[in-house]
């Protein structure tokens, strides 16, 4: 890299389209570029340009050629624009690539298939971004990303080449980490951090209506390997969760209903279709600083999207998950609430309204517990950054202001501290 310019550094993934814990992984590398590289140029290759451009004030760029990649192409001429669009992303993709120094991926779930996914889409994207980055010397880095067993062969292969294609890897999770390995990667020296949106700065506190439950609501539909079960899994969790809501209303609590993507709106109408009750309101966050705002209020969070646990994680709000994956339960885990998860598959209202009768039994201990692992998650994110700096943007020779990392590319530093 020339020392006699800034930096180009390039951000990559489905930013701006609609998933608000996306953004907020984009917004913390963001915040650690601006703060220990303020001369960095930054620009993004991304699902939603404009928005990144509005929201964040950098240059963005299309990440596909083709508008419609992610609607369902039931046309000959839409099949066809599909299938040109491959071709063409691959020479976008190196294109952008060429222009960077350095390209972070950050955070979110691009090593894994816990929600349904299609090879050729988002995986072949990451792909094309890690092959141009090895054949054209542009450092690329999967920082904090999420990763799980993938049952589609072609999803998996392209996930196992890119991650090896990579200059730099880190996962948000132990079973991240394991799952690369298993799948033939070679992790040893590859960085274990917290999910990269607890590096957000939290909102001040303010109080919400007395015994306000925020309810975080997905619109879910099982796994990739759970196609043919999707609507009865859907049924089931929406179900459940309505009845859990309509009991907390019945009994006079207000209930604030939370989403973390665009799609899940349609499970927040059903849900105040079915339970008409001026208690239930809907939130109208649309950054993961105004959900973490609205988990802040609250006197307890029952939640089933990630990033709506993280949210309410980081603010120290006791928190009860409703997992559809092995990272929900790995973070509940991490921050000391282990104990306090229900299967989204197989919603029970009856035994989530038991568990959550026991969270709230224990919160004065449970904030307590947060108040510790958000300390110690502060201190591991710090060295993750530090990690990133010393693999991504080396100094010049006879220059120690930056720590280096004992890792070569493809093998980054040394596993991060146990919690």
């Amino acid at each position: 890299m020339s020392t006699t310019r800034p930096a180009r550094v390039g951000v990559f993934g489905l930013l701006g389209s609609g998933n608000l814990g996306n953004d907020g992984s984009l917004e913390a590398v963001l915040g650690y570029l601006r703060t220990a590289h303020p001369e960095a140029v930054v620009d993004a290759l991304c699902g939603g340009p404009e928005v990144v451009t509005a929201r964040y004030g950098i240059p963005a760029t299309r990440l596909h050629w083709y508008r419609g990649e992610y609607r369902t192409a039931s046309r000959a001429g839409a099949v066809a624009g599909k299938g040109l669009g491959k071709l063409v992303d691959a020479f976008r993709t190196a294109a952008w690539v060429r222009r960077h120094d350095v390209v972070i991926v950050p955070g979110m779930g691009v090593l894994e298939a816990t929600l349904p996914l299609r090879p050729w889409g988002f995986p072949y994207a990451l792909f094309l971004l890690c092959a141009s980055g090895r054949l054209l010397g542009t450092r690329v880095a999967l920082a904090g990303v999420g990763a799980a067993p993938i049952g589609s062969r072609a999803t998996r292969a392209l996930v196992r080449r890119s991650a090896r294609l990579a200059a730099y890897r880190s996962y948000r999770d132990e079973q991240s980490r394991d799952a690369m390995r298993a799948m033939g990667v070679d992790t040893t020296g590859d960085e274990v951090c917290p999910d990269l949106a607890f590096a957000l700065p939290t909102p001040k506190a303010r109080p919400g209506p007395p015994g306000q439950v925020c309810v975080g609501v997905m619109d879910f539909h099982g796994s990739d390997d759970d196609r043919d079960r999707a609507e009865e899994i859907h049924r089931r969790y929406l179900d459940g969760t309505t009845r859990f809501v309509r009991v907390l209303a019945e009994e006079g609590r207000p209930v604030r209903l939370l989403t973390g993507d665009a799609c899940d709106a349609s499970v927040v109408a059903a849900i105040l279709d079915a339970v008409d009750s001026p208690l239930v309101t809907a939130s109208p966050a649309a950054s993961l600083a105004e959900l973490m705002a609205e988990t802040a209020a609250a006197e307890a969070v029952v939640a089933t999207r990630y990033h709506n646990l993280v949210c309410a994680l980081r603010t120290g709000t006791p928190t009860l998950a409703l997992g559809y994956a092995a990272k929900s339960d790995a973070l509940m885990d991490r921050m000391g609430l282990g104990a306090h998860c229900h299967p989204a598959r197989e919603v029970d209202a009856d035994r989530l309204l038991e568990q959550f009768r026991e969270l709230q039994k224990r919160a004065p201990e449970l904030r307590r517990t947060l108040a510790e692992r958000n300390e110690t998650v502060a201190r591991q994110l710090a060295r993750e950054f530090a990690m990133l700096t010393a693999a991504l943007f080396p100094t010049p020779r006879g220059n120690d202001a930056t720590p280096q990392s004992s890792g070569t590319p493809g093998t980054p530093g040394t596993p991060q501290e146990a919690l």
